[in-house]
This record gives structure tokens, sequence and C-alpha cells, in this order.
């Protein structure tokens, strides 16, 4: 990706965000956190990566968030078109991004397990200083 997408996806980013939150009311959409945009050179399209944490991979809340978010595809290009100083708008495309929800799940077992994921990141540091 050059700097260039790089600044576009992350403008994009920011605004998609601000419009999910205080604009689209589906209610379906719910409570969604965008991970990441893959922004195509010629800015044709834009590959938008979604999670919320009220999902599991699998379950049909994932569906739903899916399509209300292909629901609100048409209004928030627009919304970017006039927002956003870009000669072409892009097509967006959601998808499903698990890395939360599976963080969250991988954080919880090391719980159960009896392994403090805090204490265990600072031992992994390498540095043989003790804390």
């Amino acid at each position: 990706m050059t700097r260039r997408t790089e600044r576009i996806a992350g403008e994009l980013l920011a605004e998609l965000a601000r419009l999910l939150r205080e604009d689209v009311t589906d209610p379906r959409v719910g409570l969604v956190t965008l991970t990441r945009i893959d922004v195509a050179p010629d800015l044709t399209h834009a590959l938008v990566f979604w999670s919320a944490l009220d999902v599991e991979p699998g379950e049909g809340r994932v569906a739903e968030h899916q399509a209300g978010l292909e629901s609100a595809a048409p209004f928030l290009r627009r919304r970017i078109a006039s927002a956003l100083p870009l000669k072409r708008s892009p097509e967006l495309r959601f998808r499903y991004d698990p890395s939360l929800v599976l963080g969250t799940r991988t954080l919880s077992v090391l719980r159960e397990v009896g392994v403090d994921p805090e204490r265990a990141d600072k031992a992994g540091d390498g540095d043989g200083a003790e804390r």
C-alpha cells in the first residue's frame, strides 16, 4: 500500500466510524468496530473490516450485522463523497474480522488456566530484567 492509499484509508476509517456512530440508524448495524480498511490503488473499492464484541463466529449476529452494513453501504458512500475531497468515492465492501472476539476468548482461556496475560506478556519481553 502506498502512502497515499494509507492516508486515504485512514481518512475513510475515521469518517466511516463517525458516520456509523452518528448517522446510521439501521438497528442491524449495532455497535460495530472498524478494524482496518484496504483501499484499491485506483480507489474503485475499499474493503472495510469490522468486528463486534456481541457476536461469536458462526453465530447469526454476524450475518445480521453484515446485512445492515451492506444495506448502509450506498448511503455511506454518498456521505463520504461529500465529506472527503476525493475524485472518486470507493465502493464499500464489508468483511467480518473475528480478531477481537478471538483475542478476548484467548485472554479468558489464559485466565481460566491461571495465567495472568499481562504478567506473561512482560515476562516474554526477553530483556532479562526482573520486574
